[in-house]
């Protein structure tokens, strides 16, 4: 076969040449998954015989862009954080000039057909994802970001959750707090688990065992005001109740306080509570909320600048840092170290 012009090679000669689809030539330049890698170095090697020019890859602009919400975070409990964090996206899809839509979805939603309806050139998935339902959306050979969430193979940005949670805890231990609970969400999720990690390495470095009654998780199959509680109520029944609490987001940590001041207990005098995430509701508690503060908007805009990179060999992971911010939920003008 006489080559063309290698700069006017197409896809559809690589696929000609090689006896192949389109689609499988465009995963195999793209180094997208779905292929052996028998199929991808038989395609990299007819794509250089026949002088294909590489950089046509980067030409492409990203014009649309979907952003994806897992359902079980489209709630008015979620919402305070992943807000911001599609405000982030969409202001910089707009620097941009790409058209960004929004899809809540979850296992049973057909995602697949969805997505094709909305044809987008690359996709942020926010939050929790089944690996199942992760996998489906791979398949579309779309380009792919996890935001607040991390999984090997995937390229994410994460806030620094175990930084997090460690500041959170060793904050409570300089206050001189001996019995620091924790409530978690799912753990499951990968966020929770890493402000778990951090709890308990801040509890281990400061010579305390991390006892497994003082940490209590919310209920399945229940609303995080719910479950939360729950989780609360069963800290303060212990014979030995918890006299600090950290709580894996901000609005499970005021559902905390409002446990404690239903008990007759003051906050920060008997119980210390710290969230996480600074949402904006976290100074209107009874006691402004002492949290780990996220740029919340900044995940969502570093989610879309890592997707307009050029294409990585390998998965990019990028960490945000996170401040503590200290409030009255844990320190007051009138209150020194617990006794």
């Amino acid at each position: 076969m006489s080559a063309a012009s290698p700069s006017n090679v197409t896809i559809r000669d690589i696929a000609k040449f090689a006896g192949v689809s389109a689609g499988t030539i465009s995963r195999a330049l793209k180094n997208e998954p779905g292929l052996t890698e028998t199929t991808r170095q038989m395609v990299l090697s007819a794509a250089h015989e026949l002088g294909y020019d590489f950089t046509n890859l980067r030409r492409k602009r990203m014009r649309r862009l979907t952003f994806l919400l897992h359902r079980q975070h489209n709630t008015a409990a979620s919402s305070p954080f992943y807000s911001p964090v599609l405000h982030g996206a969409e202001e910089a899809c707009r620097k941009q000039g790409i058209v960004l839509s929004f899809m809540a979805v979850g296992p049973a939603d057909g995602v697949t057909e969805q997505l094709r309806m909305h044809a987008p050139d690359a996709i942020v998935c926010a939050g929790f994802f089944e690996p199942e339902l992760l996998g489906a959306l791979r398949a579309s050979g779309k380009p792919l970001v996890l935001i607040d969430m991390k999984l090997r193979g995937y390229s994410s940005v994460n806030p620094d959750n175990f930084m997090g949670g460690y500041l959170a805890t060793k904050h409570l231990i300089g206050l001189g707090r001996t019995r620091i609970g924790m409530i978690s969400g799912s753990l499951g999720h990968y966020s929770v688990r890493e402000r778990n990690k951090g709890y308990r390495q801040a509890l281990f470095e400061s010579g305390m065992l991390a006892d497994p009654r003082l940490e209590a998780s919310l209920p399945d199959g229940v609303d995080l005001e719910t479950g939360a509680c729950e989780a609360m109520q069963s800290l303060l029944a212990l014979p030995n109740p918890p006299d600090a609490v950290f709580c894996y987001n901000d609005s499970a940590a005021l559902v905390a306080m409002r446990c404690c001041l239903a008990a007759g207990l003051t906050v920060p005098h008997d119980v210390s509570i710290v969230g996480f995430d600074d949402i904006s509701s976290a100074v209107l508690g009874h006691r402004p909320l002492t949290t780990l503060r996220i740029d919340k908007k900044e995940l969502g805009a570093m989610g879309v600048e890592l997707l307009l990179r050029d294409r990585q060999d390998a998965p990019v992971e990028q960490v945000a840092p996170v401040e503590l911010i200290v409030r009255a939920s844990t320190v007051c003008d009138d209150w020194g170290p617990h006794k």
